[in-house]
């Protein structure tokens, strides 16, 4: 079938409408995404010190599974299931390694196994992973500047503030690096997690829950994904399949293929059981994607004090994501630890003072429940639906010791804060100062400068935390006004370039009205505006092209660079400002007489002058449960082109063919935004 050419033309109105409802599609997708728990890293540092704190026997029992379970896959799975000395570039992936995989670089534990075995992009997100815990070690975790009682030292303090930006710059540029070489290895990294968050906690309803009861709440048909129902999804998924290996009478190749399930089971659910000891996923837990990104953002720098279900009557103190230290590791790897005993001592028949249920259905396969698909938890099945009190003792012994989630909305429930994600309106104010090429006449060779002010109202999008800190992934419209200063420059060859006033100068004082856009793109500018119709055909592929562009493009040399000092970036083909002068009123110059000897020639013009910021630096920022400030910087080219030209006198003088101004300038931007 052939479609004629006007079938296959959308329009330009059209293509702005699909474009605007895919971004704002994209923010929220986006924000899901980027919430994740402890990076790889972390999650990995955590799983090899839960290991290394196994009891001889039972370390012999997962040494012996790990070897059945990696059968066939040599090449690939380490001999050690926890490599302690593995360093950069790492040749292979260890089974610690699996709980950084799973969720963030998988859906199901299902595809963590083919992933691990068969793609051929896993080692290189092993390796950007190395390479940033090495990044990360360099930098140790402080108290954020503000969260000290003060001194009346100034200078100490100013050495202190500094040093606390520092780390936090030096962080977010090797979280930034890691961020844009995972998305590269692994295209579907900020995308993973589109309509659910898993990675969280879910709130408790209300202040009598003791661990079973929340368990059975997280996990029953219904609920929104969370880090708990997900862990016990799989974590069950495990010990069912663990009975059987205690059970029955295998033949070795079922054995080693029930044996790899249970463990690729377990490893699954243990990145969802560390992620309840990140504290951005314990306070996070309700709220817009903006409010859970913010608060997950403000809790994992600041920490967060907690309760366990063990007692009351002791609190400890967690850090979250990429803000580990020794004793959040070593909270979380105790309850990962008990959770793989259970699955040892279940597969071997060992007794931890509670029966172990037996359930001979358990596939030999790992589970294949997707949580990037899922939103809800589904019926649980293989007897575990609503009848799990067998499972009972088993929950309670790993959930003693993780933190008790904090409340849903309403009375007792935790500060909420929120990161620059979804739509704003707002004012933007701004002033400049820029050398001009002369002027629009082409005798006018001197150089000279104009000022400018510009007052302007923004609507747009903001998702500029959406793979990370440093991104920008800002988009916006304005309308405004703009208003100029006369050039310093003088009208030459005419009588009034000697005297005082707006008309002497080479380009006089004028005014008009403004429009600035501003968005990201992937690789040539409005790239992600003509291709938006792909976000309905292609969503994940649409995504990854946004995301690439937030993140500094295809080239990466738009990427932003955090300092103690600010923010710096180049936006080259960002942002683009124009302004109409001569639409609300006469702009008149003085040109030379024709033939000279006159007074000169009042000539009357139009004239577009557009404007492309090259370079900013944001040294101040400050973000409210509902507000944004901002003052920036920008180092911007322009080009004043005139049009329209007329003699206003003397009647009948020869026409002037004026010529585009180009110039250099430095503008001052307070940008201000209020998130709906």
């Amino acid at each position: 079938m052939h479609r004629s050419a006007c079938e296959l033309t959308i329009a330009p109105e059209r293509i702005v409408s699909l474009w605007a409802r895919a971004l704002l599609g994209l923010a929220v997708w986006s924000a899901a995404g980027s919430s994740f728990g402890w990076i790889y890293p972390e999650h990995r540092d955590i799983a090899v010190l839960a290991v290394q704190g196994l009891d001889a026997e039972r370390k012999a029992v997962f040494d012996r599974f790990w070897q059945d379970a990696r059968a066939g896959d040599e090449q690939r799975l380490c001999a050690q299931g926890a490599d302690t000395k593995q360093g950069l570039a790492p040749p292979c992936i260890d089974w610690a390694a699996l709980s950084g995989i799973a969720g963030d670089h998988s859906c199901s534990s299902q595809d963590m196994l083919e992933t691990v075995r068969t793609s051929d992009w896993i080692l290189l997100v092993a390796d950007v992973a190395a390479q940033l815990k090495v990044d990360l070690a360099r930098i140790p975790v402080t108290v954020p500047p503000g969260m000290t009682e003060g001194s009346s030292n100034l200078v100490a303090d100013a050495r202190r503030q500094f040093a606390s930006e520092k780390d936090r710059a030096e962080r977010l540029n090797a979280l930034r690096t890691a961020d844009v070489r995972l998305q590269r290895a692994d295209p579907q990294y900020a995308s993973r997690a589109d309509a659910n968050f898993a990675h969280f906690m879910l709130p408790r309803p209300d202040t009598n829950l003791d661990p079973f009861a929340y368990a059975e709440f997280a996990l029953k048909p219904g609920s929104p994904l969370n880090a708990p129902g997900v862990y016990i999804w799989f974590h069950l998924s495990a010990l069912q399949k663990a009975s059987r290996l205690a059970n029955e009478q295998l033949a070795p190749e079922e054995r080693r293929a029930l044996t790899r399930a249970a463990l690729f089971d377990e490893a699954f659910s243990l990145h969802f059981l560390e992620d309840m000891y990140a504290a951005g996923h314990v306070a996070g837990s309700w709220g817009d994607v903006s409010q859970r990104k913010g608060t997950h953002d403000f809790y994992n720098q600041n920490g967060l004090e907690v309760f366990t279900w063990t007692g009351r009557d002791r609190t400890i103190v967690l850090m979250g994501d990429a803000h580990m230290r020794p004793q959040d590791a070593e909270f979380a790897a105790k309850a990962v630890r008990i959770s793989i005993e259970q699955v040892l001592d279940a597969a071997v028949g060992s007794s931890r003072s509670y029966s172990i249920p037996y359930l001979p259905s358990a596939p030999d396969q790992p589970d294949a429940f997707d949580i990037c698909k899922s939103v809800t938890f589904s019926g649980r099945g293989l007897g575990v639906g609503s009848g799990q009190g067998t499972y009972k003792h088993f929950t309670d012994e790993v959930l003693l010791d993780t933190p008790v989630p904090a409340l849903g909305p309403g009375l007792g429930s935790l500060p909420r804060t929120r990161s620059e994600i979804g739509q704003f309106v707002g004012l933007a104010g701004s002033i400049d100062a820029r050398a001009i090429s002369g002027g629009f006449v082409p005798t006018q060779s001197d150089n000279g400068g104009i000022a400018g002010v510009d007052l302007g109202f923004r609507a747009g999008f903001g998702f500029e935390g959406a793979l990370g800190d440093s991104g920008d992934g800002l988009v916006f419209g304005q309308i405004g006004f703009r208003a100029e200063s006369p050039s310093s420059n003088k009208a030459v060859g005419t009588a009034v370039g000697g005297l005082s006033g707006s008309l002497s100068a080479a380009i006089p004082a004028r005014s008009g009205p403004s429009l600035r856009v501003r968005m990201p793109f992937y690789l040539v500018p409005g790239d992600l505006l003509l291709l938006s119709p792909m976000y309905f055909f292609d969503r994940q592929r649409y995504a990854q092209l946004a995301v690439t562009a937030a993140n500094g493009g295809l080239l990466g040399w738009q990427q932003g660079w955090a300092t103690r000092y600010g923010h710096f970036q180049f936006v080259l083909g960002r942002e683009l400002g124009v302004t109409w002068f001569g639409w609300t009123g006469n702009t008149q110059l003085v040109a030379p007489s024709d033939p000279p000897g006159g007074l000169g020639r009042v000539v009357n013009y139009k004239s577009v002058f557009f404007d492309l910021p090259i370079f900013e630096y944001r040294p101040y920022r400050a973000f409210s449960s509902n507000q944004s400030s901002t003052v920036l910087f920008q180092l911007f080219a322009g080009a004043d082109i005139p049009y329209g030209e007329s003699i206003d006198s003397p009647p009948g003088a020869p026409p002037v063919n004026l010529r585009t101004v180009y110039s250099l300038g430095l503008r001052m931007v307070f940008d201000w935004r209020y998130y709906r």
